[in-house]
């Protein structure tokens, strides 16, 4: 599932890096999902052209364009990127060897290591860095980096969260969320790449908007989530 917001001239390169030859070959069957979130450039009409099952999400927002991507989403598994040419797609065969080897239902990954440095400015390193951290500390799961965009998951955790977010933050909740509930997660390192294209971020008020919603989602009431079961053993330093 792939969010866009102006994206078109991207889009070739990221719906064509999914390697669904591969991961037929392996037993998946794949759906790409393009949201179009309230896209002023041919985004919609380009991913159609590449065989994309388009979804309209007219009201703008990282976390709206989800939800109605999870809405629209049918498989078993789920599994996320931006549109920006940063995540690397080609290594879905690696990651979802992962999820089933390692029996995890919520997989998310981790950018913010050396080998990537040079993909992100440094003030957002630090900004990723930082936020993570006070994540780490409220929901104490262990996640190195809060912020990351890539996550693959079973189909049925969507459903057994309660995700409110509706920008930038959605991406921090949805793993405070599933590791909150319980659901057996993980975190590995992934390849990050050099984004094309127009940035999106807003790093300031987005920052800000992310550190009122980690404050405001720990004290929320839990409404019987379980403590998360964290497997330390298969997550990397």
């Amino acid at each position: 599932m792939i969010p866009a917001l102006n994206e078109a001239p991207n889009l070739p390169s990221v719906v064509n890096s999914v390697p669904t030859s591969a991961l037929r070959a392996l037993g998946w069957e794949t759906e790409v999902i393009v949201v179009d979130n309230a896209s002023t450039d041919d985004t919609a009409a380009v991913a159609a052209a590449l065989g994309a099952t388009v979804v309209s999400q007219p009201e703008r927002g990282y976390g709206n364009a989800y939800h109605a991507g999870f809405r629209a989403a049918k498989g078993d598994v789920i599994a996320t990127g931006d549109a920006d040419c940063t995540y690397p797609f080609d290594s879905l065969p690696e990651l979802l060897g992962t999820l089933t080897e390692a029996d995890v239902e919520f997989m998310t990954t981790n950018r913010l290591r050396r080998e990537n440095r040079s993909a992100m400015k440094r003030s957002h390193t630090v900004a990723n860095h930082v936020l993570s951290a006070l994540s780490r500390a409220l929901f104490r799961n262990g996640l190195r980096d809060s912020q990351s965009g890539m996550w693959v998951f079973r189909r049925y955790v969507w459903d057994g969260v309660d995700v409110k977010s509706t920008g930038m933050a959605f991406s921090q909740e949805i793993k405070n969320a599933a590791t909150r509930a319980g659901y057996r997660y993980l975190e590995v390192p992934i390849e990050y790449r050099n984004r094309r294209g127009e940035v999106k971020l807003n790093a300031l008020p987005d920052g800000m908007a992310n550190l009122r919603q980690l404050f405001e989602h720990r004290f929320r009431r839990s409404g019987g989530e379980r403590p998360a079961r964290y497997e330390r053993r298969h997550t990397p330093a």
